[in-house]
């Protein structure tokens, strides 16, 4: 019995017509749900890449500021003098609860068997012993005693070769799961592309079959299931051409420069902070090779950085609106290394206190000059976050009503398509 309904299915006009309906219900069932299920992920990676990756990311880059900064204030107060000014103090005080409020945040998102989770508990480790430290050299300096510079030494330091480098292995890390997430978004789905193009050859032979069998131009269930299986492909075609635009807008115009500006901004604070403890060390650190003061060497190599990280994003920025922050900041830099010279000249000829009056002070020092260039390059970096997120943005809405619309379209398909060979089939009733 099997075998002769086998038979009468595979020789008989109406058994022919029984499994071309049922393949066609099954690719255009076939090619709705592997297209909602595989744009679906793309979907959720570009989510991440807004919500999660680029926010955890950016979270890592302030880590590192704020801790960088923290640094500098800790410095600044401690030339001061005995009374720590209440601004720094303030200051610093709010660099240490942000870079502590992000550490956590950071942590409630961040596997915890991830690179990204080590360096996250290495920086908790680090941050206490580097506030006891920077307290210890407060206590000693508000009673005047030298020992208070070699602390805050100490607590540079600890900040330089373990809080920072586990900071910018943080970032690097966040950074990845950011490029992951944004390949992941941006990659094609082929086997929806190609279970489409199979559907439609099919169902284009089928009715080419129709038409020669019975002359009649048009079956209105298959003419149906092919243009629904159409629609979710250039649906398909078109949003994901948007996606990837979009997100090659968001890497090129706010990805690469925000990179190229956190190097600027966290160049700018390791410079200030150099340039403060060449004073606090009045030339007891010196390099590997002896001739020449440590910390006035690295200052000279982050503001080298600076210059070079802000000639970078200048060339990157794409309108008047992250130029001016750029220029406005490289022009500060400018001004900031005259003083410096100035200062420097003034402490090489014995001034300690004329090399003081050009590093700290609220106008025509040096920290006038880092405070104007911070705050350009904070107003550089919040217009390149908000192309980034505009751009990933779109990409992201692209692509979120596709994946229940390629399932309901898929089901509309596969009933026209069996609506289609039914009509043939009742000729044969």
């Amino acid at each position: 019995m099997g075998r002769e309904k086998l038979r009468v299915a595979t020789t008989t006009e109406p058994g022919r017509l029984q499994i071309l309906g049922a393949v066609l219900a099954l690719l255009v069932v076939a090619f709705g749900a592997v297209t909602a299920l595989q744009v679906d992920d793309r979907a959720t990676a570009a989510d991440d890449v807004v919500s999660r990756s680029q926010p955890l990311s950016a979270d890592a880059a302030a880590i590192y500021r704020s801790l960088a900064d923290a640094d500098t204030t800790a410095a600044s107060g401690f030339l001061a003098g005995t009374l720590e000014p209440a601004d720094s103090r303030a200051r610093y005080d709010l660099d240490i609860a942000t870079a502590a409020k992000l550490l956590v945040k950071a942590a409630a998102s961040t596997e915890g068997s991830s690179e990204s989770a080590r360096e996250i508990a290495t920086l908790n480790e680090g941050l206490p012993r580097y506030t006891g430290l920077v307290e210890r050299a407060r206590a000693a300096n508000r009673q005047g005693l030298p020992l208070g510079g070699a602390y805050l030494r100490y607590a540079n330091q600890q900040m330089t070769s373990t809080l920072l480098p586990a900071a910018e292995r943080l970032y690097a890390a966040e950074t990845v799961r950011l490029q992951e997430d944004e390949e992941s978004a941006r990659t094609w789905p082929f086997l929806s592309l190609g279970l489409g193009l199979l559907a439609l050859a099919v169902l284009v032979w089928a009715q080419r079959r129709n038409y020669a069998r019975t002359h009649r131009v048009f079956n209105h269930g298959l003419l149906a299931a092919t243009a629904a299986t159409v629609v979710v492909m250039v649906w398909l075609l078109a949003a994901h051409t948007v996606a990837r635009a979009g997100l090659d807008s968001a890497r090129a115009h706010g990805q690469e420069s925000l990179q190229v500006l956190n190097t600027a901004r966290i160049s700018s604070l390791t410079a200030r902070a150099n340039e403060n403890l060449t004073l606090v060390a009045r030339g007891a650190v010196l390099t590997e090779d002896g001739k020449n003061d440590k910390y006035e060497a690295e200052y000279a190599a982050s503001m080298g950085a600076l210059t070079t990280a802000l000639a970078t994003a200048r060339e990157w920025a794409d309108d008047d609106e992250g130029r001016t922050p750029v220029d406005e900041a490289a022009s500060r830099t400018g001004e900031w290394q005259k003083r410096h010279k100035d200062a420097r000249a003034k402490d090489e000829a014995g001034d300690f206190e004329g090399a003081l009056g050009r590093i700290v002070g609220p106008k025509e020092t040096t920290g006038q000059s880092f405070d104007q260039v911070d705050a350009a390059l904070d107003k550089a970096l919040d217009h390149e976050q908000d192309e980034f997120t505009l751009s990933a943005g779109n990409a992201r809405d692209a692509l979120t009503a596709l994946p229940l619309g390629a399932a309901a379209l898929g089901i509309l398909g596969a009933a026209g398509a069996v609506l289609g060979i039914n009509r043939r089939l009742s000729e044969y009733r």
